[in-house]
């Protein structure tokens, strides 16, 4: 995706100044720009629209963008740029470990998160496109009930088993992009952002941990199936329920 096509972006800080300035700035390269003053608005924005790109202040009264990039990394797929402040490393790493694409410290220049937010739109749209709205509360498929907000999945006979953070991301990237072969790339994408840090065999070692746990046979997995020299596909049915 590009300027061109009008992509949604929602700037989320607590400074109307710096709402207003990026807002005026991103509008004029061709972007639509909505704004939010705090995480209680950011959340009730989200409910009526879905942005293609999210630029989130860290250091916010109430509840910060850490805690707001947490909740969105658990219930939706929008990529987030961070916003954080020249001396607070723990808090841009701890932001890339919860899933933010990418970061950006104050103060910055407009044009270096412009920058950045045309790479992150071009790699968010390389992916396949999601299937249904990204906060559904539940997926069926095989003889699961995937629980997204519990971070749990449960059988048919009312087993819940729980999933850990990577295991649920994963499983959250592939439940709403079914039949969709997902590289090892995109799926580094979609469940840990820009995360400097992780490998390709990461990836890897989820699948095998989350095929132990919704395979009839995880040593012949029928549900998350390996594409040779591609990456995986989830071949089962998904239903929102």
């Amino acid at each position: 995706m590009t300027e061109t096509h009008a992509a949604h972006l929602l700037v989320v800080d607590d400074h109307r100044d710096i709402r207003s300035s990026l807002a005026r700035y991103l509008g004029d390269h061709g972007y639509r720009v909505s704004q939010a003053a705090d995480s209680a608005a950011a959340r009730q924005w989200l409910r009526d629209h879905a942005p293609d790109l999210i630029i989130l202040d860290v250091m916010m009264p109430g509840e910060d963008g850490l805690s707001l990039c947490r909740w969105l990394r658990e219930t939706t797929v929008y990529p987030v740029i961070l916003l954080t402040a020249m001396a607070d490393e723990t808090d841009r790493i701890i932001g890339l470990e919860i899933g933010a694409d990418d970061y950006v410290t104050k103060p910055f220049s407009p044009r270096e998160l412009l920058a950045r937010i045309r790479a992150v739109l071009r790699r968010a749209s390389a992916l396949p496109p999601q299937r249904g709205h990204s906060e559904v509360a539940r997926y069926r498929f095989d003889r699961w009930c995937f629980n997204v907000a519990r971070q749990e999945i449960e059988d048919e006979q009312g087993v819940a088993v729980s999933l850990s953070t990577g295991e649920h991301r994963l499983l959250l990237a592939f439940v709403q992009r079914p039949n969709h072969v997902l590289t090892r790339d995109q799926l580094l994408d979609l469940t840990q952002g820009r995360d400097a840090t992780a490998f390709d065999r990461s990836i890897d070692n989820q699948v095998s941990r989350l095929r132990r746990k919704i395979e009839a046979e995880p040593a012949r997995p029928a549900l998350i199936k390996t594409v040779w020299g591609g990456g995986y596909r989830f071949t089962a049915e998904v239903v929102q329920a």
